[in-house]
C-alpha cells in the first residue's frame, strides 16, 4: 500500500486531486485540535490517513491520459532551474549559437552530476509571467537549437556524456522563427545527435511536445517522469484538427497513446522514473534524487561501450520505432 505523503497545501489542486485536499485538511485539523485540546485522537487520525493513502493510490492508478497532461502542466513543476540547483554540484552556462544570438528558452553548459562531468542541455520556462516571456514560455527558436548542437560537438570534442531534459509544448511557431529556419534547425539537430560519438541520455521532465522536444530527443537512452508527456502534437491541437472542436481533447490524450506506460509498451522510451504521490511538484528532491540515479546508472553503462558500438545502437533503436507486426 503506498504510504501516506501529504499534498503540498500551499500547490494549487488540480480537480482529480480535491478528494485528496479535503483528507489532507482533515488530518491537519484534526492533528491541530489534537495538539490544542491535549486530547488523543489516534484511532480518528490513522482512520483519515487509511482513507487518505487508499483514495491515493486509486487516483493515481488510475489516471486517464489528460489528466496526466494535467499533471504534466502544473505551474509548479521542477524546471531546469530546479534540476541546476538539486542534480548539479556545479553548472557552467555557455551561450550563444555563434549565428544570431542567445536563445533563453533553450539552456545548456557544463555541469557536475555525481562524479560526471557533463554537458547538460534544456528547455528553460520560467516561474512567473516575466521570466515566461523572457524565455518564450520554454518554447525555443532556431536560435536555441543550434546552440544546443554547438554544445553537443563540444561534449563530444571533450568526450562528455550529454544530457538533456525535455519540458516544451514545443518549438516556437512565430514567423520570425520561421524566418531563421525553425524547421531546418530542427531537422539538422535529428540527422548530426544520430551520429554524435558520445553518450546521449534524454529524459522527459513535463511536456514533450512535437519538434521542440525532438530536437534535443534523439539519445541512447529515453527515460520519462512518470507523470511526464511526449506527442507529436498537444492533445488540444489534436482534437482541432481532427474534430474541429479542442473540447475532444481528453479523447484525443488516448489515442495520442502519450503516457509513460504507453511509450514504453511501444518501445519509443527505455524506462520510467517514478515520482512521489502526487507528482513531482510535491517533492523536488525526491523527484530530482530519482534522475540523477538513473542518469548516472545509464551513463556508466554506456561509457562503456565503443563509439562505433554506441552510434549503431542509437540508429537500431530509432530503427525500430514504429515497426508494427499483425
Amino acid at each position: 500500500m503506498m504510504k501516506h505523503a501529504a499534498l503540498k497545501t500551499d500547490i494549487p489542486m488540480l480537480d482529480f486531486e480535491k478528494p485528496l485536499a479535503e483528507l489532507q485538511k482533515a488530518i491537519d485539523k484534526l492533528k491541530s485540535h489534537a495538539l490544542d485540546k491535549g486530547e488523543d485522537f489516534g484511532e480518528q487520525l490513522k482512520n483519515l490517513q487509511l482513507q487518505y493513502e487508499q483514495n491515493c493510490q486509486a487516483i493515481y492508478a488510475g489516471l486517464t491520459p489528460i489528466q496526466t497532461v494535467q499533471i504534466a502542466r502544473h505551474p509548479h513543476r521542477p524546471l531546469f532551474c530546479d534540476y541546476v540547483s538539486l542534480l548539479c554540484s556545479d553548472f557552467v552556462e555557455l551561450h550563444g549559437d555563434r549565428c544570431f544570438g542567445d536563445d533563453r528558452g533553450l539552456v545548456g553548459g557544463f555541469a557536475t552530476i555525481g562524479n560526471l562531468k557533463v554537458m547538460l542541455i534544456g528547455h528553460n520556462k520560467g516561474k512567473n509571467v516575466t521570466e515566461n516571456i523572457e524565455r518564450n514560455f520554454g518554447q525555443a527558436k532556431p536560435e536555441g537549437y543550434r546552440k544546443a548542437l554547438r554544445l553537443m560537438h563540444l561534449a563530444e570534442k571533450y568526450d562528455m556524456p550529454i544530457i538533456t531534459l525535455i519540458d516544451t509544448q514545443g518549438a516556437y511557431p512565430g514567423l520570425d522563427a520561421e524566418e531563421r529556419g525553425q524547421a531546418e534547425a530542427i531537422a539538422r539537430n535529428l540527422t548530426e545527435m544520430a551520429h554524435i560519438k558520445t553518450p546521449i541520455i534524454c529524459t522527459v521532465t513535463g511536456e514533450g511536445g512535437s519538434g521542440g522536444a525532438l530536437g534535443i530527443g534523439v539519445g541512447d537512452i529515453i527515460c520519462m517522469l512518470q507523470y511526464s508527456v511526449y506527442s507529436v502534437i498537444s492533445p488540444e491541437g489534436c482534437a482541432s484538427i481532427l474534430w474541429r472542436d479542442a473540447s475532444f481533447a481528453p479523447k484525443a490524450a488516448e489515442a495520442l497513446k502519450l503516457t509513460a506506460p504507453s511509450l514504453l509498451q511501444m518501445g519509443v522510451i527505455d524506462e520510467i522514473i517514478p515520482e512521489p504521490a502526487g507528482g513531482a511538484h510535491h517533492d523536488y528532491r525526491k523527484t530530482i534524487d530519482a534522475v540523477r540515479d538513473a542518469i548516472i546508472k545509464h551513463a556508466t553503462k554506456l561509457s562503456k561501450l565503443p563509439v562505433t558500438k554506441l552510434i549503431d545502437k542509437r540508429f537500431e533503436k530509432f530503427s525500430k520505432i514504429g515497426k508494427f507486426q499483425q
